[in-house]
């Protein structure tokens, strides 16, 4: 299936961003008050010399509309001051008009009273007035490459289920944007952390900012509790954003120094930018360029500390560990000449069901988190087993041309796609769906429209009982071969969930064959044959489990994963055993292919990619055989096939 390689363009031209949220070390977000010249001309070197070539800067709104029907000429002054130091640079910047939230506070200009921003009508035009004055001023400057509405709003004017005013709002202040004379990319800079990406209503929908906006800008700072999903984070959130279509930037990204050491800081950007171009972004723009310890005693450096050292270089502009990450990330990108690169088509397709992004009837918000955590569980367990999964919503209608469709720990799917699923394994696919009855105990159980006869099974649950698994894991022994598994294989799974979700499905085989079985001989693993393909059974909940167990990945569910796409028959020009790294690649579009390989192991690894046709070489023209990959290190070669 296609996978989102939407593109920025200017005058028909792919653009890619590669560069840093920008406040000065001069002042912060009280920067245009303290404005150097000299200063700004240096952070903004340090950045070009290590291939950067934009930035993200921030009308702080306070000072630049001191009053409801005014704008600071002295601060626009400095930001044209600003435009120009970047231009004679040869870089960019998108402005950000409503600004708002930062940095763990609030910045209200003195005049807004207390006003609701989305839904009061007086303080709604007040902001699409300062959207229009900015961009009349500014939009015929060669500096400015894009426009962001707001920064993080759903912090600033409050989460809210009122997505008829948020998306009325942001229409309106986008519509101020055009009939102003801008002409470049626009988005609303709000994180995109609707309820499509995470399962919790703020008022913001994707979908809608797709709808009415010209690329996508997830933020992500994830606290997680395995190394594998934290460096696949951010990535997920823009497979996921790519679903609707628009190129997606990877707004805002990045770590704080307090929080981690210089050398792990490195591996995360690192990891972070080449697992997110992989999945689909086309632009990076990491928090932020600068460390702030001169500001101390200013907000919000007083209460926040560790909002001080985000920065690409330390207080005196010397490069940390994720600038010259950024650097080596530049000249990747150059060598593949990535502008003219999409991303290769995938035979695998997670379905992410549409209790996600959908509240229905009596469904309660668990549902949704769900959802989330197992099929980004699953979507990294596919990328371990080189299987570079895409993702098809259910809410979209799913894809017809996957080969494999993975369905992990499902309770909820609509009524019609346990049908639509079983039409596909009848035309050739292999359908897998792992069990689970969800996290709590409300209509806790299958929501499964046809189980019995789909899996070819005879469940025997008890009603308002479940089967609670009590050993500490759970291994599935083959009684027969499958895929690249022989007979006799195992498998192992460590056991995590609730009293609900640490459960298992009682089920007698009813025409479906057991693949494996549990230590106490039960069916653990069924394949039911459907036409001209197959649809494959767990009775364990494999990934959610593993998705609440810290420091799991890799584990067994990747090995099971590798095994179904080899029964599927799904494509992979190049592999490697090791689940430790995976795999996946661009397509330039004058036919050559580019591959990566992605480590995740905390040591120097050594692997030999297997190759279905042709061979790897090094962007240098070397040939690959054996690849060594240093801690969390990533390759790129090419794959040569004639």
């Amino acid at each position: 299936m296609l996978r989102n390689s939407a593109r920025l363009t200017a005058t028909g031209t792919p653009v890619t961003w590669l560069g840093a949220n920008y406040w000065s070390r001069t002042g912060g977000p009280l920067m245009w008050r303290s404005y150097d010249p000299q200063v700004i001309e240096e952070e903004l070197v340090a950045l070009r010399d290590h291939g950067l070539n934009v930035t993200r800067s921030f009308y702080y709104w306070p000072d630049f509309m001191p009053t409801p029907y005014s704008v600071d000429e002295e601060k626009c002054a400095h930001f044209a001051d600003f435009l120009d130091r970047h231009q004679a640079l040869g870089m960019t910047t998108i402005p950000t008009f409503i600004v708002g939230h930062m940095s763990g506070e609030n910045w209200d200009p003195s005049w807004r009273g207390g006003r609701d921003l989305y839904s009061d009508v007086w303080m709604v035009a007040r902001q699409a007035w300062f959207a229009g004055e900015m961009v009349r001023r500014f939009k015929d400057h060669p500096a400015v490459s894009g426009w962001l509405v707001s920064n993080e709003m759903p912090i600033y004017g409050d989460a809210t289920r009122d997505r008829d005013s948020v998306s009325s709002w942001a229409q309106i202040i986008v519509d101020a944007v055009h009939a102003a004379g801008g002409t470049q990319p626009v988005s609303l800079g709000d994180g995109a952390w609707g309820m499509e990406n995470t399962g919790h209503e703020n008022g913001f929908s994707v979908k809608y900012c797709a709808e009415i906006c010209d690329f996508l800008g997830p933020h992500v700072y994830r606290m997680e509790d395995d190394p594998v999903r934290q460096h696949h984070a951010a990535a997920w959130v823009c497979e996921l954003t790519g679903t609707f279509g628009r190129p997606v930037v990877l707004e805002e990204f990045g770590v704080t120094s307090d929080f981690v050491s210089g050398p792990n800081a490195g591996h995360y950007y690192r990891q972070v930018l080449h697992n997110s171009l992989l999945a689909g972004a086309t632009g990076w723009i990491a928090w932020n360029n600068t460390d702030y310890d001169d500001l101390l005693h200013q907000p919000p450096y007083l209460h926040h500390a560790f909002e001080m050292h985000f920065g690409l270089t330390d207080r005196h502009g010397r490069a940390k560990p994720q600038l010259l990450e950024l650097k080596d990330f530049a000249a990747v990108l150059e060598q593949v000449d990535f502008g003219h690169t999409r991303r290769a088509d995938s035979d695998t397709a997670v379905v992410v069901s549409s209790y996600l992004d959908t509240a229905y009837p009596f469904t309660r918000e668990e549902d949704r988190s769900h959802v989330y955590a197992s099929a980004r569980q699953a979507w990294v367990a596919g990328r371990l087993a080189d299987l570079a999964p895409a993702v098809t919503r259910e809410s979209d209608g799913l894809t017809e041309d996957a080969r494999l469709y993975l369905v992990p720990s499902a309770k909820q799917l609509l009524s019609p796609t346990w049908f639509a699923l079983e039409d596909r394994a009848r035309v050739g696919a292999t359908v897998y769906v792992s069990y689970c009855p969800g996290y709590h105990d409300e209509q806790r159980g299958p929501w499964y429209s046809h189980l019995d006869e789909m899996f070819g099974v005879r469940h025997q649950l008890e009603y308002g009982l479940v089967n609670p698994i009590e050993d500490d894991e759970v291994t599935f022994t083959f009684n027969r071969s499958f895929g690249n598994l022989p007979e006799g294989a195992q498998l192992t799974f460590r056991t995590a969930g609730t009293a609900s979700s640490r459960v298992f499905l009682p089920v007698v085989p009813d025409g479906a064959e057991v693949l494996a079985v549990d230590a106490h001989g039960r069916p653990a693993l069924l394949l039911r044959r459907v036409g001209e393909g197959s649809v494959v059974f767990s009775t364990y909940p494999i990934e959610h489990m593993a998705a609440v167990t810290p420091r799991v990945n890799p584990e067994s569910t990747s090995t099971l994963y590798d095994a179904l796409g080899a029964h599927a028959g799904v494509r992979r020009p190049v592999a490697v055993a090791d689940p430790r790294v995976s795999v996946d690649r661009l397509e330039h579009e004058d036919g050559r292919t580019f591959v990566w390989l992605v480590s995740q192991a905390r040591e120097e690894l050594t692997v030999k990619p297997s190759v279905a046709s042709g061979a790897l070489y090094e962007l240098d023209g070397t040939p690959a055989d054996a690849v060594t990959l240093p801690v969390y290190g990533v390759r790129v070669l090419e794959l040569r096939t004639a």
